[in-house]
Order: structure tokens, then C-alpha cells, then sequence
């Protein structure tokens, strides 16, 4: 529970939700660069290098997977902080909904990368 009294704790906290929103999105591009990785491979010749793709596929899903699961945390982590700020915290007509909808925006991101993977 904050007691300062003062705005800036908000923009602290609003910081904090985008910085994880930063890294989240970070792995989510990290995973989709590693299962990519192996399409060149994948044309040269697909059968002798059938466990990498496997693995590069697989690999590069758990990578998103932990990106959203970061993600998922910082919804949480911002929606307490949020809670513990006393009204003199915020400012008057200040949305706070925003890091949130990054937030969602991200994490659906992160799923339809996935779901296309299994759509050829």
C-alpha cells in the first residue's frame, strides 16, 4: 500500500507495466525468430533435418508461451498495484486502462502467432 500521495507513484507503476510489456513482446518475437529459424533448412532438404525442425518448432512455441505468461503476470502485478494507490494518487480524468489493453493486445498477439503456426 502506497502512502505518498503523489501522481508520479502512478506513472512509476504504469512504467513498470509497459517495461514488462516490453519484454514480453520481446519474447514473443524471440519465439517466432527460433521457429523460423529452420525454414531455410526445411527447403533444403526436409527429411535429414527433421529433429531440428521439430525442435526449433517446439522450442519457439515455449518461448511465446513464457512471453505470455510474463504477460499475464504483469496484468496481475499492475492491476494490485493499481489497488494500493490511494485516490490522491491519481490524477483527475487520467485513464489507467491503457498498459492494460497493450497488455491484452499483446498476449493476443502471442496466440494468433501460435495458432498460425499449425495453419499451412
Amino acid at each position: 500500500m502506497s502512502n505518498l500521495e503523489d501522481p508520479r507513484v502512478l506513472f512509476a507503476l504504469e512504467r513498470t507495466a509497459l517495461a514488462w510489456n516490453r519484454s514480453a513482446l520481446a519474447l514473443v518475437a524471440f519465439g517466432f525468430l527460433i521457429q523460423k529459424s529452420s525454414l531455410l533448412v526445411q527447403l533444403i532438404d526436409p527429411i535429414k533435418y527433421h529433429d531440428k525442425i521439430v525442435y526449433n518448432h517446439w522450442l519457439g512455441v515455449a518461448v511465446i508461451v513464457f512471453g505470455m505468461v510474463v504477460n499475464v503476470g504483469s496484468l496481475f502485478q499492475y492491476r494490485a498495484g493499481l489497488r494500493s494507490l490511494t485516490e490522491a494518487e491519481f490524477l483527475p480524468h487520467y485513464r489507467t486502462q491503457y498498459p492494460l489493453v497493450l497488455n491484452l493486445f499483446t498476449l493476443l498477439t502471442g496466440l494468433l502467432l501460435m495458432v498460425s503456426f499449425w495453419i499451412h
